[in-house]
């Protein structure tokens, strides 16, 4: 094992502490003396078949755990040859392929690795378990689902590979098709901070809600989508503001649009206000590589002591450095103009300030940099009724009639804060718990 690591060149730079690394730097020690310190090596290697079951329990890996470390490994490489394969594909007479081929026969070789002797040195069948792996069913939500499936298909069909060639052959495939790295196999990402360096961390587990989820509303629907999709298909589109009263879908809205075009490309990043200094560093980690990502900013606004909307505005629009054109950003919130006014904003007398009307365009100028803003204002009693009825369909355990929902959804409503899309949600929720 430590003699096909050593030969890797485009995929060499394996994290030092890698599952694989280890393994080798184990058995080569095993190789050298087979009777010193026996119980240490088996120790060791207890050590990293700990650290593949974990990493099985966190991405739902099952059946031939090795097999799915390989094709996990393999689809989270980033490296020249596989960032610039998600851009423009493999081309057949670039050298880095000739490279990458002669590192897929020592990946061949480590995917196909025969573990017995080694058990059989140590007197340990560990390996065998874990590559007849069966794992306790888990639920969908504790675990990430997305990077699970991709790598658990990768898997299967680089076990189907007769060769070296057919498995160079797969993996271009499913760079082209998915991407590579955590951009590749994941839909959305938030903002975490490492001592001095911002990092962009998976969001593992998202809504699987669609835009059909959300009843009514078909107007701003519609003006979303055409405005992402023309965003998705490389053409120009504008930065959305989506704002109006709380409960109206505006952050459904924009998660069922991840959900339509991620596997055409789209990610989203999530980042909070007090993250807006961080928007250039994020947006110079993404902005060479072949995805549109949404800067995702939910329930925005500031009050007139808050400054990091001056941040936001340099990104927008403004600063000498020009926002890539795989980045848009899409905020939604309860104000129209983001920015606290008050009534001696719309004068231009004032004690303390000569020039009123200058606070004003100081606080406009943020919504004017989004190009489309798009209203979710509260449904009225018959829309209200239209979504109750909706969400209630198909649900087997809500047996009322239609006049008795709308009875008690309005009697509801009047209780938890009138009609709205989210206080519709929440009485199904509840008519579900009642259910026995």
């Amino acid at each position: 094992m430590y003699q096909e690591i050593s030969r890797l060149i485009m995929y060499g730079n394996l994290p030092p502490d890698s599952i694989l690394v280890k393994l080798g730097d184990i058995f080569a020690e095993i190789d050298r003396d087979k009777e010193y310190h026996t119980d240490e090596m088996v120790r060791a290697v207890y050590e990293q078949i700990y650290r593949l079951l974990e990493l099985a329990t966190k991405y739902g890996f099952d059946d031939n755990l090795w097999h799915c470390y390989i094709a996990f490994l393999l689809a989270m490489q980033e490296n020249p040859f596989s960032i610039l394969c998600e851009t423009v594909g493999a081309s057949r007479e670039a050298s880095a392929n000739q490279i990458v081929r002669e590192d897929m026969k020592s990946f061949y070789r480590l995917f196909h690795y025969d573990f017995s002797q080694k058990e059989s040195e140590l007197g340990i069948d560990c390996f065998r378990i874990v590559t007849h792996y069966h794992s306790m069913a888990k639920a969908e939500n504790t675990y990430n689902k997305s990077v699970s499936e991709k790598v658990r298909e990768l898997a299967k069909n680089l076990l189907s590979a007769k060769d070296s060639d057919e498995m160079f052959d797969i993996l271009t495939s499913f760079y082209q098709r998915y991407g590579v790295g955590k951009f590749g196999l994941n839909q959305a990402f938030r903002v975490i901070h490492r001592e001095d360096e911002v990092l962009l961390s998976p969001i593992t587990h998202t809504s699987d809600v669609s835009l059909e989820d959300l009843i009514g509303y078909e107007e701003q629907k519609r003006q979303l989508l055409e405005n992402t999709e023309a965003f998705v298909e490389g053409r120009k589109a504008n930065n959305c503001l989506l704002y109006g009263d709380s409960g109206t879908g505006k952050s459904t809205c924009i998660k069922a649009i991840l959900n339509r075009f991620y596997d055409r490309g789209l990610r989203l990043i999530e980042v909070y206000k007090h993250q807006f200094r961080d928007l250039s560093d994020i947006i110079e980690q993404i902005k060479n590589r072949n995805y549109k990502f949404i800067i995702y900013m939910d329930d925005l606004s500031f009050e007139e002591f808050e400054i990091e909307y001056k941040y936001l505005k340099a990104v927008i629009e403004g600063g000498m450095e020009v926002r890539p054109d795989n980045v848009l950003i899409y905020a939604t919130s309860n104000r129209r103009h983001l920015i606290r006014e008050t009534w001696s904003d719309r004068s231009d007398m004032s004690q303390d300030e000569l020039h009123r009307s200058d606070t004003m365009q100081e606080k406009l100028s943020l919504v004017a940099r989004f190009g489309v803003t798009i209203n979710f204002s509260r449904p009225q009693k018959k829309q209200f009724d239209e979504i109750v009825l909706g969400l209630a369909q198909g649900q087997p355990d809500i047996h009322l009639t239609k006049e008795e929902l709308i009875r008690q959804a309005n009697a509801w409503s009047i209780r938890n804060g009138g009609y709205s899309g989210r206080v519709a949600e929440q009485f199904i929720i509840h008519l579900k718990s009642m259910a026995k």
